[in-house]
């Protein structure tokens, strides 16, 4: 849910800086619509399924991050218990065996979050995209001058809030 989350939000302010249009906004008739980006991806099957894909992409490498927790995690347990009766060559050895593998993961959990975050990204961006462009058109189509966020607006009328239309054309239905 927390790339749901991150597109809501940009997606929000995308909508805010692009609806602006200086010249049509000192028009005292201006029309306004609303929509729930949140809305729109959090009920998006299409949303889901690239969150599944992100998912699977990334799940071999999470299991072997875990499973490489769990072995530094029994090493160190493992030492605990016999450290006592180690000598202290033996104890030295296991310290900096233990500290390198800890390093080790150190390293492949943070190259993992930082591809995991660029690969959210880049798929964020394309939603993004579309969404804004679906806006757009709708937007244009229905003479609206502004286009706000839902969640950025404390009340706005029924007939202005495009987000039903925002979701049918995001999610592919033609209607």
């Amino acid at each position: 849910m927390k790339i749901v989350r991150k597109i809501g939000v940009l997606a929000g302010v995308l909508l805010l800086i692009s609806g602006v249009n200086v010249s049509q906004a000192a028009d005292a008739s201006i029309k306004v619509a609303v929509v729930n980006v949140q809305q729109v991806l959090q009920q998006s099957p299409k949303v889901a399924e690239y969150s599944k894909k992100l998912e699977s992409q990334f799940k071999t490498r999470q299991t072997k991050i875990g499973d490489e927790q769990k072995t530094l995690q029994d090493a160190l347990e493992k030492f605990k218990k016999e450290s006592p009766t180690m000598s202290e060559k033996e104890r030295n050895d296991m310290q900096k065996k233990i500290a390198a593998e800890r390093s080790d993961l150190v390293k492949k959990v943070v190259a993992y979050q930082q591809d995991l975050q660029k690969e959210q990204n880049k798929i964020m961006q394309g939603i993004l995209g579309d969404i804004n462009g679906i806006v757009t058109t709708i937007a244009k189509n229905q003479n609206y001058a502004l286009v706000l966020d839902s969640q950025a607006v404390i009340f706005a009328a029924d007939g202005n809030d495009i987000t039903k239309d925002v979701a049918k054309k995001f999610n592919g239905d033609k209607a």
